[in-house]
């Protein structure tokens, strides 16, 4: 794989979420507005790229039997650094985004991609790694964070597209939308969608009752 198919890969056709079912937790959590959707992509954007570099530089000199405490360093190391700049630069911000950026710790995608690319290749791959996937988690953030935002509230970054019932006008914000459940249907459309798309996607049962061996049958 060339370096540059390293970077677009995740996107559409290997995307962590859509795909690899990975770091949802924050596409629920911090979506309700564009804003916070943005942020927490750039973050984990940042985290991404930074700990495989780091730890791809490393991985020669890593004890296998501690490889996974070593990683959790790593990553710790550089979510502090964000979390202390998104405090003294974006206080508001940071305040909403409450204990997510401490999480990207834990996030299943900076570790996933760490322990299974950063340590198995060079430094400009792992890299280039980190950033695609890092694109391909922030493209459905910032969609789920755009709709949930607009149909919730009729703004996008805090400004007022639509005039809502409220105030004069014919909008009428959906309540759900502002509501954890609603990242729920639209993640799973999203996943539908891609998948009839792109139907090489689609996972099949391993065994389906009256089918002989194959549950494609």
């Amino acid at each position: 794989m060339s370096l540059r198919q390293h970077m677009i890969s995740p996107l559409i056709g290997n995307n962590p979420i859509t795909l690899q079912i990975l770091g949802i937790c924050s596409a629920l959590a911090v979506t309700t507005t564009l804003s916070t959707a943005l942020t927490m992509s750039v973050a984990l954007t940042v985290v991404l790229v930074l700990s495989g570099g780091v730890i791809s530089l490393l991985r020669h000199h890593i004890p296998p039997s501690i490889r996974l405490i070593i990683q959790i360093t790593i990553v710790a190391s550089i979510v502090i650094v964000i979390d202390q700049l998104l405090q003294a630069f974006m206080f508001d911000m940071s305040k909403r985004l409450s204990i997510f950026v401490g999480l990207i710790v834990t996030n299943c995608l900076v570790l996933g991609r760490a322990e299974a690319f950063a340590m198995r290749n060079p430094v400009a791959p792992s890299v280039l790694d980190g950033l695609g996937n890092g694109l391909g988690y922030s493209l459905i953030l910032i969609g789920v964070g755009t709709v949930r935002e607009f149909f919730g509230t009729g703004a996008l970054m805090g400004v007022q597209l639509v005039t809502t019932v409220a105030d004069g006008g014919w909008f009428q914000p959906l309540g759900l939308m502002q509501l954890a459940p609603s990242a729920f249907f639209i993640l799973g459309l999203v996943v539908w969608l891609v998948r009839v798309w792109r139907p090489e996607q689609r996972e099949y049962p391993e065994f389906r009752l009256g089918s002989g061996e194959d549950g494609r049958r």
